[in-house]
């Protein structure tokens, strides 16, 4: 169970004046992001599962309100409502392993205006990180082609909780197993792993620390060949200790962890295949990322594994994911009313009301379009429809969805409990791989990527403008 604490403070201070002045009326939030990390042309939703099961469990504990009143600004009738606060409302949402784009809504929350202002914090801390790392992840699978990917970055994550999250989130993303020991545990993921250069330094030999793992994990030894001398002492020890085990009928691997790694991986190839180990694989780690793998696999550089950790599990070169959550609409007294957020910078803006979220396929199966509708507005397959972009400028384009249309948001809370089991994490890991293959290769390219269409019904840009005309006349 997380504290209902877990939040920034100015939620509890608005909070607390929305109460006082009789405002905590129905409300509906969005949650979306602004802009495609690292440079890219898709992102992956992750971190659902865990939103979920904490916030039917959200409460403030008796420290946290004697830490409130501390502060001497809350009164005891504020206190007193949060001592019996829980998340009762409802949330849609996309599955996790989802490809999404900027500005459509990852979550719609529906609820009082207190309670759904009280969980923002929760909610972007929950899903930003993991969907950055599920992400990265899907990047670098894909700039491995088809070569494994096992997450090793326990030890560069920030703290206990983010190397966890970046164990789940990386497992979604593509990766095939972890060396966390209790996010395997906790999230049924293989654990994966070889050895370090301590044991190899703790025998008189490297020989005999090979021999010495080989006779222990017959079927999972690895030999990391670099701690003397790749090329003259690894790979020949690795070799001598590989015999041991082909007359056990077993196979092995190596793990190069420094050095030039094309240069070294193609001669241990050579080496190995000399020596009658053609089913030897080649495991390589050492500061990876997709931009480094890419090049190597286009080089044709001979690794079957990658291990990759801290530029995994803290993002490299972005550290953040640029989720938010905005009100969409709100009941002021008289129902409810559309709300937006205008900008000096257009980007961040919103589109108004609630929204769904429909992903448009061609009759090949291809994602062409994701569109944003009103609440309850529905697409038609064989119906002309033009889609217009979210900027309001002329930009727009006409379709006739002959295809798939599907809608991406689906009820997944309702009266602060989920609707169904978790689904299992190898669930949306499948889902995650399954819809890439439904984009064009244009899109999920790492350099200077395709830009994938997300556009707004007439219904949508025709509210959005005339937020904005009476914004313009003052009425």
């Amino acid at each position: 169970m997380i504290s209902a604490a877990f939040t920034d403070f100015y939620e509890l201070t608005m909070a607390q004046g929305y109460l006082a002045y009789g405002m905590d009326r129905p409300a509906v939030f969005e949650a979306f992001f602004r802009h495609h990390p690292f440079g890219g042309g898709y992102s992956v939703f992750a971190g659902l599962g865990p939103l979920l099961e904490d916030l039917e469990t959200l409460r403030f504990l008796p420290e946290d309100l004697e830490y409130l009143e501390s502060r001497g600004i809350f009164s005891p009738e504020f206190l007193s409502y949060l001592e019996s606060f829980r998340f009762r409302g409802e949330i849609w949402s996309v599955p996790e392993g989802e490809v999404i784009f900027p500005r459509e809504p990852l979550l719609r929350v529906r609820g009082g205006l207190v309670e759904c202002q009280i969980i923002e914090g929760l909610i972007l801390n929950r899903i930003n990180f993991q969907s950055l790392v599920a992400t990265k992840t899907a990047r670098v699978c894909h700039a491995a082609k088809g070569g494994k990917v096992m997450e090793f970055g326990l030890r560069r994550a920030q703290g206990p909780d983010g190397a966890n999250s970046a164990t789940r989130a990386s497992y979604i993303g593509g990766a095939v197993g972890t060396s966390n020991v209790l996010g395997a545990r906790l999230f049924g993921i293989p654990a994966l792993g070889t050895m370090a250069h301590s044991w190899i330094m703790a025998f008189p030999s490297e020989l005999e620390a090979f021999e010495a793992y080989a006779d222990l994990y017959p079927d999972a030894a690895i030999f990391l060949v670099d701690t003397y001398d790749t090329l003259n002492s690894g790979v020949p020890n690795a070799i001598a200790a590989g015999r041991a085990l082909a007359k056990r009928g077993k196979k092995f691997g190596i793990r190069l962890d420094s050095g030039d790694i094309q240069y070294l991986a193609e001669e241990s190839r050579k080496m190995l295949d000399a020596a009658g180990f053609l089913d030897a694989f080649i495991v390589a780690s050492n500061d990876l990322d997709e931009e480094i793998i890419e090049a190597l696999s286009a080089a044709g550089t001979p690794v079957d594994v990658w291990g990759v950790g801290t530029r995994l599990v803290t993002g490299g070169s972005d550290a953040a994911f640029s989720g938010v959550y905005k009100l969409a609409a709100v009941d002021r007294g008289a129902g409810m009313e559309s709300a937006m957020k205008f900008s000096d910078n257009p980007d961040k803006s919103t589109e108004p009301g609630g929204k769904e979220v429909y992903r448009v396929y061609d009759e090949a199966g291809q994602a062409r379009a994701d569109v944003l509708a009103a609440e309850g507005e529905t697409l038609e397959r064989g119906v002309p429809r033009i889609f217009h972009h979210p900027a309001l400028d002329t930009r727009r384009f006409r379709m006739t969805p002959c295809g798939e249309i599907r809608p991406l948001l689906a009820r997944v809370m309702e009266g602060g409990k989920r609707l169904g089991p978790p689904p299992p994490l190898a669930e949306a890991r499948k889902r995650c791989a399954a819809e890439l293959g439904r984009f064009d290769p244009t899109y999920r390219r790492l350099l200077n990527p395709h830009v994938y269409k997300v556009s707004i019904t007439d219904s949508v840009r025709d509210l959005k403008a005339s937020f904005l005309e009476r914004y313009r006349t003052g009425t």
